[in-house]
């Protein structure tokens, strides 16, 4: 499935402070190789950072990254290896901002953490205006080992092999995580009252 990005973030704004004092030769490639993929970057780093404004600072950072080392890039997936440099910046964004976030590991305790349902406050069990709104909400409080893998799959419908190179991990250990990230959306408080609203509805 395809995301939506969220409505009022212009990407294109910015796009053109990486490339004023770029040869006309090199730039003109550089848009061919990147421009096409900020949709996918913006998605990626909205989903990892959680902050729209975050997210398009990110781009930006990426961006001049994938500018200065340009010249590495040898042609075949240009998302994948876009993609790569934008998780980078993801990632040195949330060790200077949330170095928390980052967990040891794959974070696979997350599981056996997950929050149980019955410990929320009557507020936090009150349902949500819409189920992709809770889902939304749910994958973002996944943690972001497994936030990225999902994101990649499900919404940028990248094969296993070009997450696999993305995230810089084996194959199996993406399927894995995969398998994780389901089992904590499986368990979320509120997909929970998600269900339970409908359940009790059809009564």
């Amino acid at each position: 499935m395809r995301s939506t990005p969220p409505p009022g973030i212009s990407r294109g704004v910015r796009r053109y402070d990486v490339f004023m004092s770029v040869h006309r030769a090199d730039r003109t490639r550089f848009e061919e190789v990147v421009l096409p993929q900020l949709d996918a970057a913006y998605n990626l780093a909205r989903w990892l950072t959680r902050n729209g404004h975050d997210a398009e600072d990110v781009v930006q950072e990426a961006c001049e990254r994938a500018l200065k080392y340009f010249d590495a890039f040898r042609g075949g997936d240009a998302k994948a290896w876009f993609l790569t440099v934008v998780r980078h910046a993801c990632y040195d964004w949330l060790k200077r901002n949330r170095p928390s976030e980052i967990a040891p590991g794959d974070g696979s305790e997350a599981i056996e953490n997950a929050a149980d349902p019955t410990m929320l406050t009557p507020e936090q069990n009150v349902l949500r205006d819409a189920s992709s709104t809770a889902l939304a909400e749910a994958i973002a409080e996944l943690p972001v080992g497994y936030r990225e893998v999902l994101i990649l799959r499900e919404f940028e419908e990248l094969p296993y092999k070009d997450i696999a190179r993305v995230v810089d991990i084996p194959i199996g250990t993406v399927m894995s995580r995969l398998a994780r990230a389901r089992a904590l959306l499986q368990r979320s408080p509120l997909l929970h009252a998600i269900r339970d609203r409908s359940a009790g509805a059809e009564r």
